[in-house]
């Protein structure tokens, strides 16, 4: 604690209790529930779960109703409450192919098995204010049939059959947790997308807009962009077998970008990934197109100078709570640094007037001779 602060404790109990009841509002409007924030709430729920590393629709919701509604606050709660938690195991990797999708659809093929499935999306709205929101008690439209995950195979293998997408290497190493181990460069794919996952969506967003802007030149194609269900299950070695334990939402995107080949490698396309928890297909995207940018060095490519490829750049600035906490402890105080920086640029100053009078006299000595 900054011993500047320690004796303002009852300055700091007034400011938490101002804080709960500007948090409430006008008691004559009705107190917002989690529910509520969980159910209608659900794409700034979705993004404090990726951001935060935790899939809990109730927490994320607790957490953007103690935040007022301050997604990176919110973010920030769920992160901390995160390490109070023990681990018991560690799911089986997850079968995005098997997924429940409400949402998939492709850039690349017009007809393919499954179909496209537009889901529930903002693509083909027109952005003006519905004031029909307003009113209260309208009845919810019918939810469609989810689609057979069965009959809804990976675009990507279309271009696998042909050999014409670069192969994914099997990982055979257990990937690093960036949750409970920091982040070390160079760092290997998995724990880019790590980082990239729970990277803040505005600075990902951007970064993937400057790789489309050619800032390293990577234009890339969505191959597929599935949003839906998935069951995550664990291996219980006393049982022999796995056993489901509940149930993701996912948003996953796979883009195929060209590659002209190299003195190893034949002309393909090449992919990035994208990966994160609830509705979050902005963020899969951008994760997908950042995720392909970094990967020049283990693809041949040459170094453009992009941001966007620069992997000490773009992992060490992602992450919104890291930049918060550097950002906002600026607000503390800091008297003591000031005063020592105040002193110098008085001294400064004195030394700059006194050469300045120096000089006016030597001029007045000078035009008086």
């Amino acid at each position: 604690m900054y011993v500047a602060v320690k004796g303002g404790e009852k300055a700091i109990d007034q400011a938490h209790d101002w804080l709960a009841e500007a948090r409430r509002g006008d008691p004559s409007v009705a107190e917002l529930s989690v529910a509520q924030i969980r159910e209608q709430l659900a794409l700034a729920v979705n993004r404090v779960m990726a951001e935060g590393s935790l899939f809990d629709p109730d927490l994320a919701a607790l957490a953007i109703k103690q935040a007022r509604g301050d997604l990176i606050e919110a973010i920030f709660l769920i992160r901390a409450y995160r390490t109070t938690l023990p681990r018991f195991a560690a799911s089986r990797p997850l079968d995005t192919g098997a997924m429940r999708c409400d949402r998939r659809i492709s850039a690349t093929y017009k007809d393919l098995p499954g179909g496209q499935v537009l889901g529930p999306t903002f693509d083909y709205t027109h952005r003006l204010l519905d004031f029909a929101l307003e009113a209260e008690g309208l009845d919810r439209p019918a939810v469609p049939a989810e689609a057979d995950p069965c009959a809804m195979p990976r675009v990507t293998g279309f271009l696998d059959a042909e050999g014409l997408i670069q192969p994914e290497p099997p990982c055979e190493a257990v990937p690093g947790d960036l949750t409970r181990a920091p982040l070390e460069l160079p760092a290997e794919r998995a724990l880019r997308l790590q980082a990239l996952a729970r990277g803040d969506e505005g600075f990902v967003l951007s970064m993937a807009y400057s790789t489309q802007r050619g800032y390293a030149k990577n234009h890339p194609f969505v191959a597929e962009l599935r949003i839906g269900a998935l069951a995550v299950e664990v291996e219980i070695p006393e049982l022999g077998f796995a056993v489901e334990i509940g149930e993701l939402e996912l948003s996953e995107c796979e883009t195929v970008n060209q590659f002209t080949g190299s003195k190893s490698a034949p002309a393909q396309f090449t992919r990035g990934y994208g990966l994160v928890f609830g509705q979050s297909e902005r963020k899969a995207i951008s994760m997908a197109l950042v995720d392909r940018a970094l990967r020049w060095r283990e693809l041949g490519e040459d170094w453009k100078g992009a941001p966007a490829q620069d992997e000490e750049f773009v992992l060490s600035h992602c992450d919104n709570i890291q930049a918060t906490g550097f950002l906002e402890h600026i607000k503390l105080p800091h008297y003591v640094d000031f005063q020592s920086e105040l002193e110098l640029v008085r001294k400064l100053r004195r030394a700059a007037g006194a050469e300045v009078r120096a000089g006016a006299q030597a001029d007045a000595q000078a035009a008086a001779e």
